[in-house]
């Protein structure tokens, strides 16, 4: 198990420990409800750790999430006219036009989050929030108390995350909650990718 620091927890990678991972949290969700907050966006890594959480804390088996409310936060990038700009239109036009897409886009990731809920019959809070996604997080970590902050792996090492300022680096360290970063496995030879269709 790779670990880090973080205020209150770890920098859990659960392909590595995920049974003795899974056992805390269960217990811990019999004392408690347990608030897990996970990160979306999309992505394959995304749609992957979003599977993994419902297949192992909502499965039958386990209790059908009996103790866990999940929290699913999309972070849309706010638009500036800085970031903007088009021959033969006014910046504001411009603008305009991107933050329609960055709403359509918005829209559309979480209504396939949704969809993945609805196929597990798991209900679960979906919210949008705008702004960078580090600076997001931080503020759904505190706004819904989370235990346990969840983000999809893009599959760097520590060295790669701390290197190129990534998101997961970031909280790992900073986040008021245990962070558990889902890595998807390696395709085996033969396989083919799976991938999610709007």
């Amino acid at each position: 198990m790779s670990t880090s620091g973080s205020s209150r927890g770890e920098h859990i990678v659960p392909e590595f420990d995920a049974e003795k991972v899974e056992k805390g949290l269960f217990h811990q969700a019999k004392e408690g409800k347990i608030t897990m907050v996970l990160a979306f966006d999309d992505s394959e890594h995304s749609f992957y750790a979003l599977e993994w959480t419902l297949n192992h804390f909502y499965s039958p088996a386990t209790g059908g999430g009996m103790g866990f409310q999940l929290v699913i936060v999309h972070a849309k990038r706010a638009m500036s006219a800085a970031n903007v700009s088009g021959p033969g239109t006014s910046a504001e036009e411009v603008l305009q036009d991107a933050e329609m897409d960055q709403r359509k886009l918005a829209a559309k990731t979480v209504e396939k989050a949704r969809a993945i809920c609805s196929a597990h019959s798991v209900e679960a809070v979906v919210e949008v929030m705008e702004g960078d996604a580090k600076h997001v997080l931080m503020e759904a970590v505190a706004k819904h108390h989370a235990d346990i902050l969840i983000l999809g792996s893009h599959g760097y090492n520590s060295v790669q995350r701390a290197f190129m300022g990534s998101v997961s680096d970031h909280m790992a360290h900073h986040a008021q909650c245990s962070v558990m970063i889902v890595k998807r496995p390696k395709p085996q030879k033969g396989t083919k990718k799976q991938t999610h269709k709007a």
